[in-house]
């Protein structure tokens, strides 16, 4: 089963009604048998949001578009904390040569300072010598 049927079989299960459409009712409902969070509310704003043609529903594409928008949110969510793994205890929001050795050091790799910065030079967008949370995204894709 590809992703498209996926979401479209995902979709059929919001659409409690079988109109092709999910109401903001329908995605509180739904979310909420998940163990989703979610305020009715919320889910109005979520369709508010998220309608593509103004009629206060959800249609199969803006379902997906909030799905795939989640999904992103999470993966920058994982990149963060990764990110902060690897900078500095000084709160500077950069990766450093030395952080980057310190970390890949906790993880079993070996690596010079000069090698460090070899591998941040590739990803540093600015010229700065470290790589902000942005350029870490770059090298991450």
């Amino acid at each position: 089963m590809d992703r498209k049927q996926q979401y479209e079989r995902v979709f059929k299960h919001f659409d409690g009604s079988g109109d092709g459409k999910i109401s903001p009712a329908e995605l509180h409902l739904c979310l909420g048998s998940l163990g989703g969070e979610i305020s009715a509310e919320e889910a109005e704003a979520m369709v508010v949001l998220m309608d593509s043609d103004g009629d206060g529903q959800l249609g199969l594409d803006d379902f997906v578009r909030l799905i795939e928008g989640t999904e992103e949110e999470e993966k920058v969510r994982d990149l963060r904390e990764a990110f902060k793994m690897y900078e500095m205890e000084d709160g500077s929001g950069c990766i450093t040569p030395r952080s980057l050795k310190r970390m890949l050091s906790k993880l079993g790799e070996k690596k010079s300072l000069d090698e460090c910065k070899l591998m941040i030079a590739r990803f540093d967008l600015n010229g700065d010598g470290v790589l902000n949370f942005e350029e870490f995204r770059v090298m991450m894709s």
